[in-house]
């Protein structure tokens, strides 16, 4: 079984989601547990203070470093024990893999201004991100990560066929788009070829929409990284 520890000052943005869907499936089928820790009970103050104003002066406060590795004690976790934050590495599938094999998995979650620069270097063992943007806090990418790996876990899907032809998986890139009924909705008609019964078409032709798909999604992403350097060399 995967044990999941979150470690955060709102232990409520967890309570619904987890009870839900597939994070609910995958725990009633035994392939995991969730342990939500509230940060604030590793504080040593009648106001649970677990931030402070940043050395060097600066606007914005930061998470102080003795609630999170009091947590993390209390836990007796080990790696991973992940950090999510806007510095990190892009979080991707194969990341959800690899928790899905393991026994644990820790997850921390900053808030405010930052996290104190202690916790990311010497108790989490990486730091993930789920993209070039900055949430509010880590709560939304942690739910993020636990659900791109709960779905890997047996009994967490009533098809768990269905996860391997997902975007992604064994880093294959982008899958095939998908139809259903009706056959044509407002003029829009389903691909001849996914009516046509012959499975050696189809999956050439899904095979080929992928690969298609995958190359205009590099191209696009290549386009605007250009794009965006072009622009930081104009304001330079």
């Amino acid at each position: 079984m995967l044990r999941i520890n979150v470690v955060t000052i709102f232990p409520e943005f967890f309570t619904t989601p987890l009870a839900l869907s597939i994070p609910a499936r995958a725990q009633a089928a035994g392939g995991v547990s969730y342990n939500v820790v509230d940060l604030r009970d590793f504080t040593h103050d009648r106001h649970r203070t677990v931030d402070d104003y940043a050395f060097g002066g600066g606007p914005g406060m930061v998470m102080k470093p003795e609630p999170f590795f009091e947590a993390v004690e209390s836990l007796g976790a080990c790696a991973p024990i992940v950090l999510v934050s806007a510095r990190g590495r892009r979080f991707t599938q194969a990341d959800a893999s690899r928790f899905a094999r393991g026994e644990a998995l820790t997850i921390l979650c900053g808030h405010y201004k930052d996290v104190d620069q202690r916790v990311a270097d010497h108790l989490a063992t990486e730091e993930l991100s789920l993209g070039d943007f900055v949430l509010s806090g880590g709560e939304p990418a942690a739910l993020a990560i636990i659900d791109a790996t709960v779905r890997l876990l047996p009994g967490a899907m009533s098809d768990h066929e269905s996860a391997r032809t997902d975007s992604f998986w064994d880093s294959a890139g982008l899958s095939a788009p998908s139809y259903t009924r009706p056959v044509e909705y407002r003029g829009h008609a389903v691909p001849e070829v996914l009516l046509s019964g012959n499975h050696k078409r189809i999956a050439e032709w899904r095979r080929a929409e992928a690969e298609r798909l995958t190359r205009e999604r590099a191209s696009r992403v290549d386009a605007e990284r250009t794009a965006q350097m072009s622009a930081e060399e104009s304001d330079a």
